[in-house]
């Protein structure tokens, strides 16, 4: 649609990667994706911007920025779609068709959706699946093959969008609980990038954050628990 456009700046990497990341269960692509940003020190290339889009700005250290940005990693050649703002599912074709036609205008080799994936054993396991059986290929020795179920929201619309117009593209899934912010989860979608393109970014920042997060969750159990035995406990008097 004319009201949904990309707005960048020359890309200078040949025939990327293109990562796509929103928000959706246990934030692990927000998280992964974030993640990259800070760790590589991306440079931002340029915005999404749509009137579909929540009419909102976020704020870092004072400073505006677009909700959905695009960044840039020469090193590893790749161009990474972040976004702060979760999408409607009534607008995921609309802004899936406007990513890939710029996928097709900076010639990008593959097209990458990261989003996580609850299950009920929650192992921290990677999934993914592909758009062809060359792609699929490329990763089934790095990840556990999701070989049934659905991948919804705007990463399952993406990659609908990939198969149609014959791009090579795939999901990487980190298992999760899915009730809150899964850094761990996030961590091992790094490590299956890591795996799959022999790169060293480093996730030991994410696993402090993740102990953390446990920490404060085991504490506050703890105390919910606490609370419900002073509430239940009737003492009796002879």
């Amino acid at each position: 649609m004319e009201d949904t456009r990309i707005y960048a700046e020359r890309v200078d990497v040949t025939e990327p990667l293109l990562i796509t990341s929103f928000p959706g269960i246990g934030l692990v692509g927000t998280i992964a994706s974030g993640h990259f940003i800070i760790e590589l020190n991306l440079d931002p290339v340029g915005v999404l911007e749509s009137s579909m889009l929540p009419p909102i700005a976020t704020l870092n250290e004072g400073l505006i920025q677009p909700p959905v940005r695009i960044y840039q990693c020469r090193e590893k050649n790749f161009i990474l779609i972040h976004s702060d703002v979760p999408v409607h599912p009534g607008i995921a074709y609309m802004l899936s068709n406007a990513i890939i036609d710029w996928a097709v205008e900076i010639k990008a080799k593959r097209v990458v959706s990261i989003a996580g994936l609850t299950t009920f054993e929650d192992k921290k396991r990677v999934f993914g699946a592909a758009t062809t059986k060359e792609t699929l290929e490329e990763i089934k020795s790095h990840v556990e093959i999701f070989r049934t179920g659905t991948i919804s929201g705007i990463a399952g619309s993406l990659l609908n969008e990939c198969f149609a117009r014959k791009i090579p593209a795939y999901a990487l899934l980190g298992e999760t609980s899915g009730f809150n912010p899964d850094p761990r989860a996030a961590a091992e979608v790094i490590n299956a990038f890591n795996r799959i393109y022999s790169w060293r970014i480093d996730v030991e920042k994410l696993i402090k954050e993740a102990e953390t997060i446990e920490a404060q969750m085991q504490k506050l159990a703890e105390q919910t628990q606490m609370h419900e035995v002073k509430k239940e406990y009737h003492p009796m008097y002879g």
